[in-house]
């Protein structure tokens, strides 16, 4: 059979996808191989959150369809948001794809790709078919549900909604993967119970905005939201050990979501809550509906709830209009929060979100320098958090070789900061007790506390 390479853009709901095509391909046979030299199949899946990422992704498909030239039988093929957002225009400016498939047609990927491979056995003199699949699906939601696990693997992502809502005017995301639409509880039980008969120990649940999940399908029960429920049940799942979730939103940290890290000993003590601005007047610009109390407010109830709970966020830096003051009130916010890490991103404007067509675009000189200005803050809050914990006591969840390393293990606290050991089978996929004793500032080393 004909083999597959799939190459993955993006965030964790790209992986998770990327993960159900390549169980459904090789459940037709094709092998999947890991690199793109010799592959039958080449397929991007894409992410369109900011300008680089599709300019990356452009220039490898320039180059597979440079290569096409001396692989006529190859099939190379983009998946996901970009090919959601740009459908047969690809096809235009890149005229060797024979494949483009938007969010809500992952699971359809494998029955065009045999359909490709169909007329080149046929070696017919027709014209090449190519393939657009980027309409809506009801129910697509339901269709990333199958997992193909690697030996060992302790660790799993579970996909519980697709789509967003929210509409902030920065984000492309609600017209690439559509409006919210989440599955039944005891679906995602029902497979989180599966993966652990398979040997996983952690799940992360994702979703655009994970802690809205069901809030439209789903009613709430005993003054307990949808997504208060479906953590309930999961952290309910027998010898599931740890369970995280991401992205959420601000809005939707309700009491009831608040309670479950006092409450659900699995559920790790990490939040990644996006921050995007400190400054009200850019949160409001930027359609995020809340404030910047409101923020602090819920980092105050959340580490009532958690002592121990970690936070990390996202921040865009040179938003248009955004003054020296508005950045200056981010910069205090991520002091005072104390994040202990963050992923600072310099404002991309893209097509078709309101944002792209302010007035105040800021120039890339000006978003470097902010950018690099809240990296130095980030630096100075890791290294008073360095001289808090070496020598400290935690415990990891050993995932596997660690992908610089082959000599060290990897694994993540319970508030997710990632730890390398010294490689030694009798650890892989135990939660291991271990001594913090060395750090680069967010990554830690360390070594085993034998009982």
């Amino acid at each position: 059979m004909p083999s597959v390479f799939i190459k993955t853009y993006g965030c964790q709901m790209n992986v998770r996808d990327s993960e159900q095509v390549a169980r459904d391909l090789a459940s037709r046979g094709y092998d999947l191989v890991q690199n793109e030299e010799n592959a039958d199949v080449v397929l991007l899946n894409t992410c369109s959150v900011r300008d680089m990422a599709e300019q990356k992704a452009l220039s490898k498909m320039q180059t597979l369809g440079g290569r096409k030239k001396h692989r006529q039988h190859q099939v190379i093929g983009f998946l996901g948001c970009m090919a959601q957002s740009r459908g047969a225009s690809i096809l235009d400016e890149l005229p060797d794809v024979d494949l483009v498939i938007g969010t809500q047609k992952f699971h359809e990927v494998g029955r065009h790709v045999d359909s490709l491979f169909e007329q080149l056995r046929e070696k017919s003199g027709a014209k090449p078919l190519r393939i657009v699949d980027v309409a809506e699906e009801t129910g697509s939601q339901n269709t990333i549900r199958d997992h193909l696990l690697a030996p060992s693997q302790v660790t799993a992502f579970v996909s519980i909604m697709q789509g967003c809502n929210m509409h902030c005017t920065f984000c492309i995301v609600p017209s690439t993967r559509g409006a919210e639409r989440s599955r039944p509880i005891a679906e995602i039980v029902s497979e989180v119970t599966s993966l652990v008969a398979q040997g996983v120990k952690e799940v992360t649940l994702l979703g655009q905005i994970v802690n809205l999940y069901g809030r439209h399908e789903f009613p709430a029960i005993d003054g307990r939201s949808p997504f208060a429920q479906l953590l309930r049940a999961v952290c309910g799942v027998p010898g599931l050990q740890r369970v995280r979730f991401t992205s959420p939103h601000p809005i939707g940290f309700k009491d009831d979501l608040v309670a479950c890290f006092r409450d659900l000993p699995n559920l790790c003590e990490h939040v990644h809550l996006p921050l995007q601005s400190g400054s009200d007047r850019i949160l409001k610009a930027m359609h995020r509906t809340y404030t910047r109390a409101g923020y602090q407010r819920l980092i105050e109830k959340l580490r009532a709830a958690q002592p121990r709970i970690a936070f990390t966020t996202d921040v865009i830096v040179g938003f248009p209009g955004e003054t020296e003051d508005d950045f200056n009130q981010t910069c205090d916010l991520v002091r005072e929060v104390a994040f202990d890490n963050a992923f600072i991103f310099r404002y991309s404007p893209r097509r078709d979100t309101p944002a792209a067509t302010m007035e105040g675009q800021l120039s890339e000189e000006i978003k470097m320098e902010r950018n690099q200005i809240l990296l130095r803050i980030l630096d100075e809050i890791a290294e008073r958090r360095v001289r808090e914990l070496l020598g400290k006591e935690d415990e990891i969840l050993v995932e596997g070789e660690s992908r610089t390393n082959s000599n060290r293990f990897q694994g993540r606290t319970r508030t997710n900061r990632l730890v390398l050991i010294d490689a030694n089978e009798r650890w892989r996929g135990e939660i291991l007790p271990v001594r913090l004793t060395e750090s680069t500032g967010f990554t830690y080393y360390a070594e085993p506390v034998l009982m």
